[in-house]
């Protein structure tokens, strides 16, 4: 039986997904055998940028025209796309200005020479093509991509966490640094899958991950305004990696 083909790509980003993918170190060899990667820039130069692929993983956002006509060529060719990366799947940081007018902002940084880039504001890849599967994380995580490519290669849909940051705090038996230390900590509506890292090292969590399918930002924003934190600041905190589901 041939194995399974495969296409790993970038959009607009810093790359640090395909590099965990290059990270993964004695299991790439493994990965390598049981799939067959056909497009994979930031690993070869050889690559077949039109093959068909039953496979495409995609990080970053869109964030150009020449983007989204990748995006479109890239899915076009795959029978599954997964996005790779909280870029890829909330629109992440670049996605922050998005309620912005973007001809100011552009004009502001790169004056005259800024009405002719190729700009827009940025989007999730589910907002312009169809994506099958979401790997969440700033960046993902090296389980989770394995884990990812096994259940795919088995026929089954990967299994992620649905419960919040803190759940994973308690099971670590993190001190709350929100309640107990008053830091402005977005555990409460991010998604699982970290093992609590950044809490762990008492650093509050910044969201990285973007939010739980029943997240309550209000509820956090009332929270951190209680502990004495300034309503802009927390808003735009809550906005840093999935501006579309913050509050205003």
């Amino acid at each position: 039986m041939s194995k399974p083909t495969v296409g790993i790509f970038g959009l607009t980003g810093c790359a640090g997904d395909q590099l965990v993918i290059l990270n993964c170190e004695d299991r790439l060899l493994d990965l390598v055998a049981l799939v067959d990667i056909r497009d994979f820039l930031m690993a070869s130069s050889d690559n077949q940028t039109e093959c068909a692929l039953d496979i495409a993983l995609v990080e970053g956002a869109v964030l150009t025209k020449k983007d989204a006509d990748a995006l479109r060529a890239i899915r076009k060719r795959a029978k599954l796309l997964v996005a790779l990366g909280s870029c890829a799947v909330w629109g992440g940081i670049p996605a922050m200005d998005r309620g912005m007018d973007r001809g100011p902002m552009l004009e502001e940084v790169y004056g005259d020479a800024g009405a002719g880039y190729d700009s827009q504001a940025a989007q999730a890849l589910h907002e312009v093509v169809t994506v099958d599967l979401n790997i969440t994380g700033c960046p993902i995580e090296k389980e989770h991509f394995i884990s990812a490519i096994a259940s795919l290669l088995n026929g089954d849909a990967p299994l992620y966490p649905k419960y919040p940051v803190c759940t994973e705090c308690r099971m670590r038996e993190n001190n709350c640094l929100l309640i107990e230390r008053g830091l402005p900590c977005c555990g409460p509506i991010t998604v699982a899958g970290c093992n609590a890292r950044c809490p762990e090292l008492r650093v509050p969590c910044i969201g990285c991950r973007g939010p739980i399918g029943d997240a309550n930002p209000a509820s956090l924003l009332a929270v951190m305004e209680e502990k004495g934190y300034n309503r802009e600041e927390i808003v735009n905190r809550l906005r840093m990696f999935a501006p579309q589901g913050a509050p205003q």
